[in-house]
C-alpha cells in the first residue's frame, strides 16, 4: 500500500456516456472537492485480456476503447487488481480512449520470463514495467492514472520521463518513496494503521503470504478496513482474490515492504533511478490529485502539504464518502478526474 511516511505530507473533453459531476474549476490549482455521482452498474469484469513480452515479464493486461484512441494507463494497487477499474475502463473507453490495465508483477497473469530475475518489487522496477509495456504496445505517451502501488508507480515515471506522460491522477498525491526517511517513527496512532508492512517484515508474515488462507483473510481485512463504508460483496472480493495466486504473489509483496522500510536490498541495475527518486523530483506534466475522504491510510487534505511536487498545470479534489479503493468505490468521479486531467494537457 501507499508509503507510511507519506501519512504525515499527507471541461468538457469527450465526456461521452460520463454522468455529470460538479463543474470542473477554472483555476488549475484550485482545490475542488468532487462528490462521485451515482456509480454505474458493476460490470462482471474485463472480457478482453492479453499478454505481452514487456521488459523482464511477460504481462497480462486488459484492454478496451479504440486502438487508436489517446492511451491511458491504469495502475492498481496492494491487495488490489485490474478490477479496481472494471468500473473506470468502460467510461473512458466510451470517451475514446484506449484504455489499458496491467496486473502489476505477481499479481494475476503477469509473469517473470527467467526464473532466475529477482523478485523484485522497488518502485524503480515497478516504473520501468509501464516504460516496457508502454513500448511493448507502441504507446510513446499516455495519460497514468492510479492509487496505492499505482499512485507511486505513476508518479515515479512522471518524473523521470516526462516525455511519455500526456497527464497524470495519482490518488493521495506525490507517494515517491524516501528509503532513508522511513526509518523514523510516526506517532503510535499512525504506525498502528501500518500493521501489515511490519508483519510483512517477519518470518511469520511472509509465511502468511505464502499460505492461501492466510493471504486471502488478510487481503479481505484490509479491504475492509481501508474502505469503511463500502459494501462489496463476496463475488467481487473473489474476482480480485483470483490475482492473489500469483506463484510469484508472496514474494513481490513482501519485498516492495521490507525494500521501502530499509529491510531489503534492491537491485543495483536500478540504482541510478532510485538515486534520482530519493532527491524527490517534481512531477512537470498535468496532474489532478485526489483525496479519497475516508482512506484512514492518509487524511484528506486540501494538497498543500504535497503541492510542491506538481509544477505544471494542476487541481486537487477530495472523493466525498470514499475509501482507499477509489476508482472501485468512486468509479465516475475518477474516470472525470483523469479526463478533466487530459483537459488540462490540452490547454497547456
Amino acid at each position: 500500500m501507499i508509503s507510511r511516511r507519506s501519512f504525515t505530507t499527507a471541461v468538457g473533453l469527450g465526456l461521452g456516456t460520463l454522468p455529470a459531476l460538479a463543474p470542473p474549476a477554472t483555476a488549475r490549482t484550485a482545490t475542488t472537492p468532487a462528490t462521485p455521482a451515482a456509480a454505474p452498474a458493476p460490470r462482471a469484469g474485463f472480457t478482453d485480456l492479453r499478454q505481452v513480452r514487456a521488459g523482464v515479464l511477460d504481462i497480462g493486461y486488459a484492454e478496451t476503447g479504440p486502438a487508436h484512441g489517446p492511451a491511458v494507463i491504469c495502475l492498481h494497487g496492494w491487495p488490489y487488481d485490474i478490477h479496481s477499474f472494471a468500473d473506470v475502463a468502460p467510461l473512458l473507453a466510451d470517451a475514446g480512449h484506449r484504455v489499458i490495465v496491467p496486473h502489476l508483477r505477481g499479481h494475476g497473469s503477469t509473469a517473470f520470463r527467467s526464473p532466475t530475475t529477482p523478485r523484485n518489487a522497488q518502485q524503480s522496477a515497478v516504473a520501468l514495467d509501464v516504460i516496457a509495456l508502454m513500448d511493448a504496445l507502441g504507446i510513446h505517451r499516455a495519460t497514468l492514472a492510479g492509487f496505492d502501488w499505482g499512485s507511486r508507480t505513476a508518479a515515479a515515471v512522471a518524473a523521470l520521463w516526462p516525455e511519455r506522460v500526456r497527464a497524470l491522477v495519482p490518488v493521495s498525491g506525490y507517494l515517491v518513496t524516501n528509503v532513508p526517511s522511513q526509518r523514523d517513527p510516526l506517532p503510535p496512532k499512525a504506525e498502528r494503521t501500518w500493521w501489515y508492512q511490519y508483519y510483512f517484515a517477519t518470518d511469520r508474515g511472509r509465511t502468511a503470504m505464502e499460505t492461501r488462507q492466510n493471504r486471502h483473510d488478510l487481503a479481505r481485512l484490509v479491504w475492509e478496513e481501508a474502505s469503511p463504508t463500502w459494501d462489496f460483496d463476496d463475488a467481487t472480493f473473489e474476482r480480485t482474490a483470483a490475482a492473489f495466486e500469483n506463484p510469484d504473489y508472496a514474494a513481490i509483496v513482501v519485498h516492495n515492504y521490507r525494500w521501502r522500510l530499509g529491510l531489503a536490498d534492491g537491485e543495483r541495475r536500478y540504482d541510478r533511478y532510485e538515486h534520482l527518486l530519493a532527491a524527490r523530483p517534481p512531477v512537470t506534466v498535468p496532474t489532478i490529485t485526489l483525496d479519497p475522504a475516508l482512506d484512514p491510510f492518509l487524511p484528506a487534505t486540501d494538497g498543500a502539504a504535497y503541492r510542491k511536487f506538481f509544477t505544471g498545470p494542476y487541481e486537487h479534489r477530495i472523493l466525498t464518502d470514499t475509501g482507499h479503493n477509489a476508482p472501485q468505490e468512486a468509479p465516475t468521479a475518477f474516470a472525470r478526474a483523469v479526463l478533466d486531467a487530459e483537459h488540462l494537457a490540452a490547454g497547456r
